[in-house]
């Protein structure tokens, strides 16, 4: 009986050790048969991984670039080289410091130029602004219309306090109630609705 164990044992391993060299021929033939593009695969994988890195160094250098460039405007708005920089580095970050610095000096034709920025938030709050700055009816009118507008209720707000300020309490009152109760201004409204509109 030790001797058919010994038989089997001898037969199994024979046998794996069969299936081992036919897995190993076949991974060969596969090699062989695949070899080009698998070196191709590996190629663009490197190159992509190289393409990808490159840029992300690229981005990085731009971005700090165009950081240097704001702090140095921070310092001294008046550095027009580092406003150059700014414009080329991130044309977001310049329109930014554009509003920022319209906003402080009340400049309604920065503004105005800034209604048409590439950035929604800035043209927007750029429309909003120099419609208020210039007191323009017709351009809050429009704003406080256009769907999406961040000061939406601000510009309903401002057209009452002209209205109010034109002696119109009808039309306030009738901007005023278009200010929903969940508003953040709605307090507000409610405040020149009862002491503002006679």
């Amino acid at each position: 009986m030790n001797l058919k164990e010994n038989m089997q044992a001898l037969k199994e391993e024979l046998s794996s050790e069969e299936k081992f060299f036919e897995s190993a021929v076949k991974t060969e033939r596969f090699v062989k048969k695949y070899k080009k593009p698998m070196i191709a695969s590996v190629i663009v994988l490197l190159l992509g991984l190289g393409g990808s890195v490159t840029y992300q160094i690229i981005n990085d250098a731009k971005v700090e670039r165009a950081n240097t460039a704001l702090n140095t405007l921070l310092m001294n708005p008046m550095d027009q080289n580092a406003l150059k920089e700014l414009s080329s580095q991130d044309g977001s970050l310049y329109e930014l410091y554009s509003l920022s610095k319209a906003l402080r000096d009340n400049d309604l034709k920065t503004l105005q130029a800034l209604k048409g920025a590439k950035n929604f938030e800035v043209a927007d709050i750029a429309s909003y602004e120099s419609a208020v700055l210039s007191k323009d009816e017709k351009a809050l009118d429009a704003y406080s219309k256009k769907q999406g507008s961040i000061y939406q209720e601000l510009a309903v707000i401002e057209l009452s306090v002209l209205a109010i300020q034109k002696g119109d309490s009808k039309a306030a009152h009738t901007s005023l109630t278009l200010i929903k109760e969940d508003s953040a201004v709605y307090p507000l409204a409610q405040m020149l609705s009862h002491y503002g509109v006679k």
